[in-house]
């Protein structure tokens, strides 16, 4: 308990300072399976989760709303907390003992909470329900912590290339496949109110999202941190952002305000997610396309997405873990996957139609099996912070990429395990 607590206590400093075809269906949970609602009695649910565009939103709803449906003794309370905050809300609520019953939760950063026992572990239940070979080795590794289980992958993402194919087409080029072809096309695409690439460096968990994968395409990783691959990496982005090719302003944009700049045509080309499908196909009034992150050394690009996890604190445990059993229904996360604009963390629905007819969903869609996690340990959270940090300081010029990537080296190396 006396780890735990330090623990806790360790990552409030942190996140106050930092302030990402279904076969068939399954039976459907049923009222008997929570015991409040054997007795008849009323079962309150408190679920937070940052979700905020509009049609994840919906589909969210939806989900909460048909599960009270077929649950008539059970009310779902939703709030939304927004990204940024999340984690610090957390950590704040473990400590006052004010925590949700639910929560869904980045998964980059659910080992941390599983160790600092905030989250349940919910070993037994998997068990149960028979289901963890089902998902990809990636997505259900981040709920995993020394050997045990805390939650359940809820969709899956990705990275890939976004591009404004009427401009490429007027410049000339095609969709760049590797940094060279990157930086020669985000000049020529730069021009009065246009710049010709944008990725989110925003000190938060966004920015490492977008970033990471650079790292690795340049043959480094944060194991092996103070390498040629980091600083080639660093150098990328600083050299577009000096020439103009990149805007400042992606210091302080998270991906949402990025891919709006896309879509408003003031960008060329983003790197940018799965789940922005849905809102490019709606509102872009341009021909746009997707291809995978360009590559360097290698290619490859990052496994993003969310997980359902119970708290630790929770009283109403069973009917909690009814509700997840029920969105992992095949065909119901179907139809809130297409919705949302994410794809299946199940292996079993990945070949669907849905993620493989559309060409740009099929980009993402066949990253999952090269989608690197974000499994470093429980340390990860501070990790993070500081190759945030580091990114920051190199875009604006405050260190050289070689002094950056030595420094951050030394805060990172004990934490990695």
């Amino acid at each position: 308990m006396k780890k735990s607590l330090l623990l806790i206590s360790s990552m409030i400093l942190l996140a106050t300072s930092a302030c990402s075809s279904a076969a068939t269906t399954t039976p459907s949970s049923g009222n008997a399976n929570t015991p409040a609602a054997k007795a008849g009695e009323q079962v309150k649910v408190s679920l937070w989760d940052y979700n905020s565009s509009e049609a994840t939103v919906k589909a969210l709803t939806k989900l909460i709303e048909d599960y009270q449906k077929e649950h008539p003794n059970v009310k779902i309370e939703r709030t939304y907390v927004p990204f940024a905050d999340i984690k610090n809300k957390l950590l704040l609520g473990s400590a006052a003992g004010q925590l949700p019953d639910i929560v869904w939760i980045d998964n980059p950063d659910h080992q941390a909470f599983s160790a600092s026992g905030i989250l349940a572990d919910i070993s037994k239940e998997i068990k149960d329900w028979g289901q963890a070979d089902k998902y990809f080795k990636g997505p259900w590794s981040s709920t995993m912590y020394k050997d045990k289980n805390y939650g359940v992958p809820t969709s899956s993402n990705n990275l890939a290339l976004f591009y404004n194919a009427d401009l490429l087409d007027a410049a000339e080029k095609k969709p760049p496949a590797n940094w060279k072809e990157l930086q020669d096309a985000a000049k020529k695409l730069t021009k009065s109110g246009v710049y010709g690439f944008a990725a989110s460096a925003i000190r938060n968990e966004q920015g490492m999202f977008q970033f990471l994968p650079f790292i690795w395409q340049a043959g480094s990783d944060l194991n092996s941190f103070n390498t040629p691959g980091t600083v080639e990496a660093l150098k990328l982005w600083k050299g577009m952002v000096d020439e103009g090719a990149m805007s400042k302003e992606v210091l302080t944009q998270d991906q949402q305000a990025v891919m709006l700049q896309f879509i408003a045509g003031k960008v060329s080309m983003v790197v940018n997610g799965t789940w922005q499908l849905p809102l490019v196909a709606k509102d872009a009034k341009f021909k746009w396309g997707v291809v995978p992150l360009p590559a360097n050394k290698q290619g490859g690009t990052i496994l993003g997405g969310e997980n359902w996890a119970i708290t630790s604190t929770s009283k109403v445990k069973d009917t909690a873990w009814d509700l997840i059993k029920y969105s992992q229904e095949p065909t119901r996360l179907k139809d809130y996957l297409i919705a949302s604009g994410r794809l299946p963390s199940r292996t079993d629905m990945i070949n669907d139609a849905t993620w493989q007819n559309d060409k740009s969903t099929k980009v993402f869609a066949d990253s999952m099996n090269v989608s690197k996690a974000r499994a470093y340990g429980p340390n990860y959270p501070k990790i993070s912070d500081a190759v945030q940090e580091m990114l920051q300081q190199v875009l604006t010029g405050v260190k050289s990429p070689e002094d950056a990537v030595k420094e951050t080296e030394t805060k990172i190396k004990p934490l990695l395990q």
